[in-house]
């Protein structure tokens, strides 16, 4: 299982949002760049990187932080947020991303987002959807920033993902996002036992060593660790030695 540190960058700055509210921002003084050589230098093979000025302030956004940093990264990155259009792909690969990960299109355009997997290649695209449950206990998609709800439960999508090529899928649980209370691992085993040829990214909740052991249960591929890394709850060769 790999652990994939989490960077959000917010004009430039390291910054944690809980639940993904801009009025409930953390900001760390930290440089993106150093930060990154520091996970790549204690082990970390991967980094993702979320431009959240761009999922903000869409076309108008000052992406440079974000090409910057992928420019200078020494591990492999994949990125998302603000990613509008099948041109936005190409500029992040372009920029030196590894993969680029798209949220609320392969919501809202499926059909496209499917199309950008046969020509970007299924290995260069991760699916990232972000759910909440509703007391029936069925998660469901949510989009423009978590402000809506998708018009297929998450089932349904995948469903229909997975038929088209889908490889890597990023699963958030936004209840469990940036309040380190421990992730959603019957939600993560369900997806694997439904899909178990998609490589599923575990996101939202990890606090503790002792989530990542129970995260290894799931059968989940990776799993992203952003406050909890930030906060020095776990270091990388810590978790690491963990998940090995």
């Amino acid at each position: 299982m790999q652990l994939i540190p989490a960077i959000d960058l917010l004009d430039g700055r390291c910054v944690r949002l809980l639940h993904g509210d801009f009025e409930q921002v953390s900001r760390y003084p930290l440089v993106p760049a150093e930060l990154a050589r520091n996970y790549a230098e204690a082990g970390a093979g991967w980094l993702h990187v979320v431009d959240l000025a761009a999922s903000r302030d869409g076309a108008a956004a000052d992406t440079s932080a974000l090409l910057g940093l992928l420019g200078r990264a020494p591990q492999s990155v994949q990125t998302g947020g603000g990613v509008r259009n099948r041109q936005d792909v190409s500029k992040r690969l372009d920029a030196g991303a590894a993969r680029v990960v798209i949220g609320s299109l392969c919501v809202t355009e499926t059909r496209s987002f499917i199309a950008w997997l046969a020509h970007f290649g299924t290995g260069k695209l991760v699916a990232a959807v972000d759910i909440r449950i509703d007391d029936e206990g069925i998660p469901w998609p949510r989009i423009h920033g978590w402000t809506n709800r998708g018009d297929r439960n998450m089932w349904q999508l995948l469903d229909e993902l997975v038929a088209g090529g889908l490889l890597h899928l990023l699963c958030t649980d936004i209840s469990r996002d940036g309040a380190l209370g421990g992730p959603n691992l019957e939600l993560y085993s369900e997806i694997t036992n439904r899909y178990p040829r998609l490589q599923l990214q575990a996101s939202g909740g990890v606090g503790s060593l002792a989530d990542l052991q129970q995260l290894k249960s799931t059968g989940a591929a990776s799993v992203i660790a952003g406050k909890a890394l930030l906060d020095k709850r776990f270091g990388v060769a810590e978790a690491l030695a963990v998940l090995r």
